[in-house]
């Protein structure tokens, strides 16, 4: 079992990056906006226990499948220990199936986001960033209050890969991580 973590801050190109990293590998998908946009449309509002209670039910079910693997994408905001701790708790339910851990954080400037944030696949997959303007000020706000982008050394782990993909088509990223880590 191989687990990729794609990394990075909002409308950086995860998703996008993930649909074509599955598309020339064996591995699945498995978007943050996958268990968050039910949420929102049951509830009507952020429900953040159900989200992670679906994400655990995906994780621990697909960890014990005959899957190759799963590329999972997040936002990881490296001034809040709980998202280190959320990365840890997923490695600790894929753990015991022997699985292999890649990271791969993206990153591109503020401007190159806010144009990928109205992207047609983006709001085809994303009901909720389509309220541009919330969701461009979600963005903005996001990037004032947090620090999404990590400082030299501060992700520790083998199998780490940083790619500025702001002049990088998608399909490029993922043959580049597929072609660095031997998916």
């Amino acid at each position: 079992m191989k687990l990729v973590f794609l990394i990075g801050d909002a409308a950086v190109g995860k998703m996008t990056v993930g649909q074509e990293l599955m598309k020339i590998t064996d591995l699945r998908l498995f978007h943050n906006h996958m268990t968050i946009e039910p949420v929102l449309e049951v509830f009507g509002r952020w429900d953040w226990n159900t989200i992670r209670e679906l994400r655990d039910v995906v994780f621990r079910n697909f960890a014990a499948s005959e899957n190759d693997g799963m590329i999972y994408t997040m936002m990881w905001a490296f001034d809040e220990p709980e998202d280190r701790a959320f990365l840890e708790h997923v490695k600790s339910i894929f753990a015991p199936y022997g699985t292999e851990f890649y990271y791969v954080e993206l990153i591109a400037p503020q401007e190159i986001r806010l144009q990928r944030n109205v992207s047609e696949n983006r709001l085809r997959h994303k009901a909720s960033k389509r309220e541009i303007e919330n969701s461009n000020r979600r963005l903005i706000e996001d990037d004032r209050n947090h620090r999404f982008v990590s400082r030299e050394g501060e992700i520790p782990f083998e199998n780490y890969l940083r790619i500025d993909n702001s002049e990088k088509e998608p399909e490029e990223v993922a043959k580049l991580i597929k072609e660095t880590f031997h998916l």
